[in-house]
């Protein structure tokens, strides 16, 4: 047979898809697998039917510090440890099963950490079917009836289905018929025990509202994506079963059977811009027991390619996608009509997505580490697809959805462009080890749930009338009864409206001719036909008349149903102008609230950031005003260190001021005193000039006494004192003035009983000092006794001010030290001053050699003063420290 080659045809623009605006959200489930063991740790619990709750458990919070809280999740519905297979098909798949029928696609996926039910979920065990086969049930339940007969859809390898005639048809049934490959009926085909009785009969469901004047086809296809690869599960390898074959390590194969791998799959694009698989197996089924073999043929070999290039199952996403063709019946009702244009393919995607779980966990390596990522990826991408739909939703962008970075979102791009409804089952499951895995989950389910999918519209059903399949079932059934009638009752049925015709005629006389002068016979027959041909004539006359009458009153009702036509048409034009007004109205709804939702983000984004900055104001302020009372505090400080500072500067101006005066005082004693040796020297030495006039006459010191006697002098001249003599058996302390002092002076003090004693008058004298006599004072002095490097005892007067505190309290400020020192004039230690010795070299007692002259001066110590401690004698000179 040769074919022609075809030349390439421009593409044809895609057909306009009718606009709909009405969205509806991603329906988010949730099944909570049971544990495995009942003393796992469980950090799972549903709180209702839509929220679930989840708690960190207790080494995580250990190792984290408490890092992770109690979190909790919506959803459109949970499936407890409890829900039957049953419950959970009735509210998630069974809508998408229905939509199915009524040519909307639909897509259900489940997602989940690897070991969290998925695969039970969408697949089910013997006895608990999943959402596959009773989906599967529930269609051939409800198209049973009206299904139209084998290779009546073929479809076209793009994505689309052919109508072929009755010839085609059965040609194609024969040659299936001949291989002996393929069983004629399901009814000789053994059930496979693995999928046997999947569903019980009394779990049977069906869908309602099924076009009775359409002729139905399922075709089911399974693939798989590993690796971001497409494989074709039920595409048919070819192998040799006698010659062995040996894989890439030098081992014979399983069974001395040679596996060839699948080969990858592309994907293209419709002229309607949908994705499909391209050169995939599309095989037609004719029941639920059919569709699932053909499943269970997919698993098994799935099982074997596993198996023989080592890889585990949960490392790909498995695709079945159930397609179902429809077309309308033509006007007989008997045969499906032959237009292309008419077909309706809808179309079901049950997808088990592999497991999600990090590679740090599962400790992969090589190959798998290589699987584990790209399976990753392809769940990376998926959430990516879902972000970016849920942004370009609530604030009005228009970003590119990255579908091409993966197979599995690129396959079913159409599905959130709004091509069908999206469902996605989330399984999860409660043990603790997962609960990292298991928060990830949520947070992806929670943003999936958030994006909207445009609801599909419904498709347009041809102009035919309704009900043209029973009534085609009712003609050929008044048919056969006419056909086995036609010689009279049978079975003792009444006659047919023939046979009571014909009874109505006049009965035929006996049409024997006796003979040839028999004329009788004839003109009796003549006769009875002409009657009969009356009573013809009259019935056709009368049928005549009924019929122009029925004609008329057609007529009539031609008319009536064309004025209601055109009262229909108008009608439909004014519906029109409202269906636009609605729609317009609709478009402005919807512009309005995508306007309120980019508005309602703007405002949370406010919000958060006037938080934000509420946040900010309260911490500056809280700083500012921990700042402020810090300066307080310094500025307090500052201020009570002024004034101490000033009352510090107060009592040393006043201390260098009586210092000063000390000092000035002292100097100008000194020079009076050297005043007063240059005039002794000036006499001596006008004496040694005038000795021999006034040999018997002494020079004398002048006195501040006008009535004093000078004493007599020595020959030698006397030691020149370095201060003026103080005469005085008591010294006044300098302490003694206006103010009130308090003498502080313990009992451990030693009486000396010497001549001079600090003498300080209007003073109360206490042992230990106390409030109550600070409190009438302004000075405070203590009297303290210590023994000097020399062994004498030594006194210090130590002085102060008193001060009232803030607190009611007394407070003393210590400014001022006096030191009295006693020192014995005849210890051997001590060197004496050689007094005046006479011409003869005797030793003479002068002015400086007596104990009352020399403990008649006593100089006072002040705080950086030159001059020694306490009161010493002038003819010796300060010690020093050894």
């Amino acid at each position: 047979m040769i074919r022609q080659a075809k030349g390439k045809t421009p593409r044809r623009p895609p057909p306009k898809k009718p606009s709909n605006n009405q969205k509806d959200p991603v329906g988010v489930y949730c099944r909570v697998r049971p544990l495995g063991a009942d003393d796992e740790e469980c950090c799972i619990e549903v709180i209702s039917n839509t929220t679930i709750q989840l708690h960190a458990p207790d080494g995580l919070k250990a190792n984290r510090n408490g890092e992770y809280k109690e979190t909790q999740y919506s959803f459109k519905k949970v499936f407890g440890i409890k829900t039957s297979q049953r419950e959970l098909f009735e509210d998630v798949a069974k809508p998408l099963v229905e939509d199915l029928i009524h040519c909307k696609n639909g897509l259900l996926f489940t997602y989940g950490v690897t070991g969290s039910g998925k695969t039970h979920t969408m697949t089910g065990s013997p006895g608990q079917g999943g959402l596959l086969p009773r989906s599967l049930d529930m269609i051939f339940n409800s198209i049973g009836p009206y299904q139209a007969k084998r290779y009546v859809f073929k479809p076209d390898d793009k994505n689309g289905m052919e109508v072929q005639n009755q010839v085609d048809a059965l040609l194609d049934r024969q040659k299936r018929d001949s291989q002996t490959t393929v069983p004629k009926t399901p009814t000789t085909r053994r059930i496979d025990p693995e999928f046997a009785d999947m569903i019980s009969p009394e779990e049977a469901c069906k869908a309602d509202g099924v076009d009775e004047d359409s002729s139905y086809s399922v075709f089911v296809s399974y693939i798989e994506i590993y690796n971001n690869y497409i494989y074709d599960l039920l595409e048919e390898t070819p192998f040799d079963p006698i010659k062995p074959k040996w894989n890439g390590a030098g081992t014979p194969l399983r069974n001395n059977i040679e596996f060839i791998p699948p080969q990858s799959k592309i994907l293209r694009e419709d002229q309607n811009h949908n994705m499909y698989v391209a050169g995939c197996t599309e095989v037609e089924v004719k029941s639920t027991e059919e569709a699932f073999e053909v499943f269970w043929r997919g698993q098994k070999k799935r099982r074997i390619a596993n198996t023989q290039l080592n890889r585990e199952s949960s490392r790909s996403h498995s695709v079945f996608i159930v397609k179902l063709a429809q077309a309308p019946l033509d006007a007989d009702g008997d045969n499906v009509l032959q237009d292309k244009n008419q077909v309706n393919v809808s179309q079901l995607c049950l997808v088990d997505l592999a497991g999600s779980e990090r590679t740090s966990r599962t400790r992969a390596e090589g190959s798998r580490l290589r699987e584990a990522g790209n399976i990753n990826q392809s769940l990376m991408t998926l959430r990516t697809c879902i972000e970016v739909l849920r942004e370009n939703q609530m604030c009005g962008t228009n970003k590119m959805v990255p579908y091409r970075d993966s197979k599995v979102t690129h396959l079913f791009k159409n599905y959130f462009d709004g091509e069908g409804k999206v469902r996605m089952v989330v399984c999860v499951n409660p043990k603790a080890d997962d609960y990292e895995e298991t928060l990830l989950v949520m947070r992806f389910a929670e943003m999936t749930q958030e994006v909207e999918v445009a609801r599909p519209v419904d498709r347009p059903i041809c102009g035919f009338a309704a009900g043209r399949r029973q009534r085609n079932q009712a003609f050929k059934e008044e048919l056969t009864r006419r056909l086995e009638e036609r010689g009279g009752p049978v079975d003792g049925e009444f006659p047919t409206v023939l046979n009571q015709l014909l009874q109505s005629f006049p009965p035929l006389p006996p049409c024997e001719i006796s003979g040839p002068n028999d004329d009788v016979t004839l003109p009796r027959l003549i006769e009875a036909l002409e009657k009969r041909h009356k009573i013809r004539q009259m019935m056709i006359e009368e049928y005549n008349k009924t019929a122009n009458m029925l004609k008329s009153v057609l007529q009539e009702q031609d008319s009536n149903i064309l004025s209601k036509e055109n009262f229909i048409q108008e009608q439909r034009g004014k519906l029109g102008e409202k269906d636009k007004m609605i729609q317009n109205q609709k478009n402005e709804i919807d512009r309005l609230e995508k306007k309120s939702k980019m508005l309602e983000y703007k405002i949370d984004i406010l919000q958060k950031t006037t938080n934000i900055y509420e946040e900010d104001k309260r911490s500056l302020q809280q700083e500012l005003e921990s700042r402020e009372q810090r300066l307080q505090r310094e500025l307090s400080e500052k201020r009570r260190m002024e004034s101490r500072m000033q009352g510090m500067v107060t009592d040393a101006k006043l201390k260098w001021e009586k210092e000063c005066e000390r000092r000035v005082n002292a100097k100008q004693l000194e020079m009076q005193n050297k005043l007063w040796v240059k005039d002794e020297k000036l006499k001596q030495l006008k004496a040694i000039v005038t000795e021999g006039k006034t040999e018997n006459r002494q020079p004398q010191r002048p006195s501040r006494e006008k009535d004093k006697v000078p004493p007599k002098r020595s020959a030698s001249p006397s030691p020149v004192p370095t201060g003026p003599p103080v005469r005085p058996l008591h010294r006044r302390s300098h302490s003694a003035g206006g103010e009130r002092w308090v003498d502080h002076k313990p009992t451990s003090n030693v009486d000396l009983d010497t001549v001079l004693q600090p003498n300080i008058p209007n003073a109360i004298k206490v042992n230990a000092p106390n409030e109550k006599a600070l409190s009438k004072c302004d000075k405070y002095v203590l009297t303290h006794q210590e023994v000097a490097s020399d062994g004498e005892i030594q006194t210090k007067l130590i002085k102060g001010e008193v001060f009232k505190t803030r607190g009611g309290g007394q407070s003393v400020q210590f400014t001022d030290i006096e030191t009295l020192k006693q020192e014995n004039p005849v210890a051997a230690s001590r060197k004496r001053r050689s007094s005046e010795t006479d011409p003869d070299g005797e030793p003479m007692d002068g002015d400086w050699t007596d104990v009352e002259t020399r403990c008649s001066v006593a100089v006072e110590m002040r705080a950086g003063s030159n001059l020694g401690p306490g009161y010493q004698h002038h003819g010796y000179p300060k010690r020093r420290k050894p």
